[in-house]
């Protein structure tokens, strides 16, 4: 539950054994008594679904038996196409392969076998079945060697552009693609000049072991020089103000040296490097750009390790760089150090795009009514109120103001909404979830997504809303860019659940709502990589203690992935959090993203009101988190109400406490 739901590489839901599932009745046993709680409606199961299940299986070990008349004529079909084809390979005929990718074009099959042809046939060095199959340039690194490698006879120019981009990166490359680099430098196109530029950016990198294999590649007479100043400045980057503005043969050399050294040196001695710096600011040997990237290295590094000799230099170069990330860590610090007038004096020089966010607006406004500028604070804080978001809230209760929802949620027509009941994709999406592939499913929608139009997304959402995908609806938002819709960003999934277990442990329902909603998109079977599960993304451990503490029987990790069994612990685990911070709905959720241990330690150095508090939170996943939980949590409560007037995203003591030791419980 430290991480929110991440979409799974396709490969593990075509290509690896999966875990014991139900039977086909079981299955539709389990819906029937799901579905008047809120589960996906799936429609009346196919004959052939048992067929195809069952070949599905057996397509996946390579066994072809049960790929009979009712298994091909099935809407998922070419599932088992897909495999066989692929099982077959490399000596799957090229136009075989690409008979399938033009028949399935409306399915992530098509790029997924095309990625697989790739590779087998690049491993088999059968390269005009590689170039026949490919629309461009693939996309997995591996695959683009091989592709170049084929491509080099045919359009030398091109392969040879596109082997060097390969090349000059500061990380290893996959061993397939040897054969690319070496016959491009075997005919000159790999330089001395490409591997100084790789060498330097191995070394921005941090790649030691990188740094050692191309240094032994450089070997040519007019180079010798600058692997002597490599190496000195390597060893000690302080050195970097020595640096001749012309290294070897080429006059790009000195500028990629002198970055690489400002990246190491600033990392180690922001203070030092400031010193350099100054030295080294007029060098005809850099460029603009790479003028630009360290000073940034500079500056970044300067606030990360707070040293404070720099802090004139960085508050000086800030408009220069014109960086919303520098902005904000300069302005937590001086958030951190009750800096009001500098908050006051910096917010306005951020990127207008950036300084518009409530955020901002919020904190403007704080600084101005802390140094006496009320005229300045009230219009800060109406412009934050303006938009539906943590800050925006918070900025409308300093002005006593009714939340704006900013609601645009309109209705799709039901002719609209059966044109996309209709659509092939769309058919395969109900019946994977009817033979219980959701990973496949949510794959086969967003394939989809990605190449409709507005419109047409929009119809998907509110057709997923219908059929109770949730977490499809709110993907199809999110895709369409439709923000505003309140409807299918934040659908009532699983609400009597919610208000069930919400009763039961006398907690917040909207609160639950806000948890689920952030950690899974209210996606049943979602998983982290690191092993949570469910709607509130619980890890097995954790169930395993609330099983043992609150006397709730667990049926092992697949069980988490039951909508009520997984709201009934996530309930009983926040509960516990809200219990161990008094109520105080900012530290529990902090610790259901981040631990209570973690969160114990921040109240004992903290002494501070809400906002101040949450901007401080050291890690970034966990400071969004808490902000975008009880956003959500105040979205949903005026969705239910049908308004926000009255909806309150903090309560009193939450809005007008301290955050400190004294909130410790235990």
């Amino acid at each position: 539950m430290t991480v929110s739901a991440s979409v799974v590489s396709p490969s593990a839901f075509v290509n690896t054994a999966r875990r014991p599932r139900r039977t086909l009745l079981a299955a539709a046993i389990s819906v029937a008594l799901l579905a008047p709680l809120g589960s996906p409606q799936l429609a009346h199961a196919d004959t052939g679904d048992a067929a195809i299940e069952q070949a599905l299986n057996s397509a996946r070990q390579g066994n072809w038996v049960n790929a009979n008349s009712a298994v091909s004529n099935h809407v998922l079909g070419s599932y088992i196409q897909y495999h066989q084809l692929r099982n077959q390979l490399p000596d799957t005929p090229a136009a075989s392969i690409k008979r399938f990718i033009n028949a399935n074009s409306d399915s992530p099959l098509s790029e997924w076998l095309r990625n697989f042809a790739q590779r087998a046939y690049g491993k088999a060095g059968n390269d005009d079945a590689l170039l026949a199959i490919s629309d461009g340039v693939p996309n997995a690194t591996e695959n683009q060697c091989y592709y170049y490698r084929a491509l080099l006879p045919r359009d030398p120019q091109r392969a040879a552009a596109g082997g060097r981009e390969l090349w000059q990166v500061g990380k290893s490359q996959p061993n397939a693609c040897d054969p690319l680099f070496e016959a491009l430098r075997s005919r000159g196109e790999i330089t001395p000049s490409n591997d100084w530029a790789r060498l330097t950016l191995a070394w921005q990198s941090g790649n030691g072991a990188l740094v050692s294999y191309v240094r032994k590649l450089i070997d040519e007479p007019s180079w010798q020089s600058a692997l002597a100043t490599f190496d000195r400045v390597y060893a000690d980057p302080a050195a970097v103000t020595t640096v001749p503005a012309r290294l070897g043969p080429d006059p790009h050399a000195a500028g990629r040296l002198i970055t690489a050294a400002f990246h190491s040196l600033s990392r180690s001695n922001p203070r030092v490097a400031l010193s350099a710096w100054r030295q080294l600011s007029n060098s005809q040997a850099l460029d603009n750009e790479q003028r630009l990237t360290i000073q940034h290295d500079i500056a970044f590094n300067s606030m990360l390790k707070e040293v404070s000799d720099n802090r004139s230099w960085v508050d000086q170069t800030l408009p220069q760089l014109n960086d919303d990330a520098l902005y904000e860590l300069r302005i937590r610090t001086a958030l951190a150090e009750r800096d009001w007038r500098g908050v006051y004096r910096m917010v306005p020089q951020m990127p207008a795009e950036v300084r518009r966010n409530p955020r901002w607006q919020y904190w403007l406004g704080r600084a101005a009514e802390q140094i006496g500028e009320r005229a300045t604070a009230t219009n800060a804080y109406r412009a934050a109120a303006k938009e539906r978001d943590f800050w925006g809230f918070a900025a409308a209760d300093h002005i006593h103001a009714s939340y704006s929802m900013n609601d645009n949620s309109h209705p799709v027509s039901p002719a609209r909404i059966n044109q996309i009941a209709a659509l092939p994709a769309v058919q395969r999406v109900a019946a994977l979830y009817r033979i219980d592939e959701p990973g496949l499913a949510y794959s086969e929608w967003v394939y989809t997504l990605q190449r409709a139009d507005h419109a047409k997304r929009e119809a998907m959402a509110a057709y997923a809303i219908k059929q109770h995908w949730y977490g499809l609806a709110v993907q199809g938002s999110i895709t369409a860019k439709a923000l505003d819709s309140l409807a299918w960003r934040f659908p009532a999934a699983y609400l009597s659940q919610f208000q069930r277990w919400g009763k039961a442990n006398g907690t917040d329902p909207y609160l639950l709502m806000g948890i689920a909603r952030r950690e899974s998109a209210f996606n049943p079977g979602a998983q982290s990589p690191a092993g949570a599960r469910g709607l509130m993304q619980l890890m097995p451990g954790t169930a395993r203690h609330v099983s043992r503490v609150d006397g709730i029987p667990y049926a092992g990790v697949t069980s988490l992935e039951d909508p009520s069994t997984n709201i009934r612990f996530g309930a009983s685990y926040i509960t516990s959090m809200l219990e161990r911070y008094g109520g105080n709905r900012i530290a529990a959720s902090a610790a259901y993203n981040a631990g209570p241990g973690r969160v114990d330690r921040w109240l004992a150095d903290s002494n501070q009101p809400f906002d101040l508090f949450v901007e401080s939170i050291p890690f970034r996943e966990t400071r969004n988190y808490v902000i975008a939980v009880l956003n959500y949590r105040a979205v949903f409560e005026s969705i239910a109400k049908g308004s926000s007037d009255g909806v309150s995203m903090l309560s009193p003591a939450e809005r007008n406490g301290t955050y400190g030791p004294g909130m410790l419980t235990r």
